[in-house]
């Protein structure tokens, strides 16, 4: 009675059910990796936020890529802001999602160098064109307080560096291409800026990064697994109705057969 199961249509089936069962183990792990993944960045987050602030020129230099351990390190650095050669960051939003621009903000060091300093959100200027109204930043030697941050690339970031944009405003914030046309050597990554505040709340500060979330991804781990332990109990299910079914044809059948083969009763 299993001799359905040679027929094309159970051979197809059947060999759909062997490629979901690795399939869906497959996706179950990879959101497990993925869940692994932000936990762990979840612990380093905290574990950088909550450390001692330490001078920026201490852990990143000219040409530096700054390591994955270091991402938002708790850094300082004193400094003169070079106004001159601020620019803008195109397509970057705020924290309720508004689209403007982000500052940023050479600090020339007190003892030598130039850092990055993203000072914060603002929104955009009437004209794409047009460089957007910046709040001053504050004169004369400054203390910045903030997060160490890594350039960004295309590769790492998503976002494409366009070409031709207008005078003073970015796609990435890049050390290396800020270095360039700043002519002098800029340290490696850039400072997410988080002291001093603003006066007046502009530019609005970066929210800090999220280490207590730890997403779906666990719970998509365990719908996978249930899906390809789900998937043979579905084809033994549809084998075993396929049985039944086949074998109560059959048995209509025989009764068919057997009424057809007993003679007609005599008439008088």
């Amino acid at each position: 009675m299993y001799r359905f199961l040679l027929t094309r249509q159970w051979v197809i089936l059947t060999l759909l059910t062997l490629v979901l069962i690795p399939t869906m183990v497959e996706l179950g792990f990879w959101q497990l990796h993925r869940h692994q993944h932000r936990v762990a960045q979840n612990s380093l987050i905290s574990q950088n936020l909550k450390a001692d602030p330490v001078p920026v020129a201490r852990i990143t230099s000219p040409g530096h890529t700054v390591p994955r351990a270091d991402y938002w390190r708790a850094v300082t650095a004193t400094g003169t802001f070079d106004t001159a050669h601020e620019v803008v960051v195109r397509r970057r939003t705020s924290d309720d999602d508004r689209i403007g621009f982000h500052v940023l903000t050479p600090l020339d060091l007190k003892g030598g160098g130039t850092v990055l300093v993203n000072r914060g959100w603002i929104p955009t200027a009437a004209s794409q064109q047009a460089f957007p109204k910046v709040p001053a930043a504050p004169r004369g030697e400054v203390t910045v307080a903030g997060r160490l941050k890594a350039d960004e690339t295309t590769g790492s970031s998503g976002i494409k560096d366009l070409a031709g944009l207008p005078d003073r405003q970015v796609m990435l914030i890049n050390s290396s291409q800020q270095s360039q046309l700043l002519s002098r050597p800029v340290l490696g990554g850039y400072i997410e800026q988080t002291s001093p505040e603003p006066s007046d709340g502009t530019p609005e500060p970066i929210a800090s990064p999220d280490d207590s979330s730890i997403g779906p991804h666990m719970a998509y781990a365990v719908q996978w697994w249930l899906f390809a332990a789900g998937v043979p109990v579905g084809w033994v299910i549809l084998v075993r109705r396929e049985k039944r079914d086949r074998l109560e044809a059959a048995k209509q059948a025989a009764a068919q057969d057997e009424a057809a083969e007993q003679p007609e009763p005599a008439t008088a």
